[in-house]
């Protein structure tokens, strides 16, 4: 199996650099995604990022051939354990000095750098020792075991796809809809009907025309909620009027408990204001009156 492994190692490893290089070098997206990463930060230019990268891309597809046409011989793989050893000393550049930029690997993903591109980095620099040392051409490895080989190579596939970030929108994406689908949201109640986060709900009635409404009367952040009859209720305080004829108020918003941003169609809102000293109701319309928050002037 060990003589196996090695001697397809260079099949994968002309795959792996073949798409990533092709990316890089052919693909539209360098110049899009080249000032987002760590590379841009340390060349201080985005355009000899893309220069880089590009070049980068096309020394990919060099040695994906070379690997391809001359697996028996130790530069192929020797170059390779070079870039893979180049790749994790940039990747700890970009980690410690840009931690929120990506890394531009295959010139398609805007994620940050994290463990998974580290780990593919090691595994071409391990793989390109190992194919260095490897006499055994992967088209003899496959023809003497060709069950076995195709079986280790959809394994080495699968993984090498796993720890690419930009191909999480072909498999990790859809995982997670599907286990949503079935399992449910963490964050809503077990039970009847799903319930979304209260935070889902004040950023629901935050973006609304009866916020935008009642604003002017609206003095505090969410003080209370809770829930009746499928509606969540939202407890906020208030002023209605000003210098001595102000007095403190309740407003109370009353929204679908299950309604979200996701949620088809205007939200249905009900508002209602109780004084806090009383309790009486407050009428609406002695509301419509209520001074408008005076705005801060902006210093530069």
């Amino acid at each position: 199996m060990l003589s196996l492994t090695t001697g397809l190692l260079p099949l994968l490893l002309a795959g792996l650099l073949g798409w990533t290089g092709a990316v890089k070098a052919l693909g539209g997206n360098v110049v899009r995604t080249a000032p987002k990463t760590a590379l841009a930060r340390m060349l201080s230019s985005s355009e000899r990022a893309v220069l880089v990268l590009r070049a980068t891309g096309w020394a990919e597809l060099l040695l994906s051939v070379a690997l391809l046409t001359a697996p028996g011989s130790a530069l192929p793989g020797g170059a390779t354990a070079a870039l893979g050893a180049g790749f994790l000393g940039y990747l700890g550049y970009g980690r410690a000095r840009a931690p929120e930029s990506s890394c531009g690997c295959s010139a398609s993903e805007d994620t940050p750098v994290t463990w998974r591109a580290f780990a593919r980095a090691a595994l071409v620099l391990a793989g390109g020792v190992t194919a260095a040392g490897a006499r055994r051409t992967w088209w003899g490895a496959l023809a003497d075991r060709p069950v076995a080989s195709a079986v280790l190579l959809a394994v080495g596939a699968l993984v090498l796809f796993a720890l690419s970030a930009d191909l999480d929108r072909w498999w990790l994406l859809p995982l997670r809809r599907t286990r949503l689908r079935v399992f449910g949201h963490p964050l809503t109640g077990g039970g009847g009907a799903p319930r979304v986060p209260v935070a889902a709900s004040v950023e629901l009635l935050e973006n609304s025309l009866a916020w935008h409404t009642t604003s002017p009367v609206v003095r505090s952040a969410l003080l209370d909620h809770w829930e009746s009859d499928g509606w969540r209720i939202l407890h906020y305080s208030g002023v209605h009027g000003e210098g001595d004829a102000a007095r403190p108020v309740a407003v109370l918003f009353a929204l679908d408990a299950t309604a979200g941003r996701d949620t088809p169609g205007d939200p249905v809102i009900r508002v209602s204001y109780v004084d806090a000293d009383t309790g009486a109701p407050v009428a609406a319309g002695e509301l419509h009156a209520a001074p408008a928050r005076r705005s801060l002037r902006l210093v530069d």
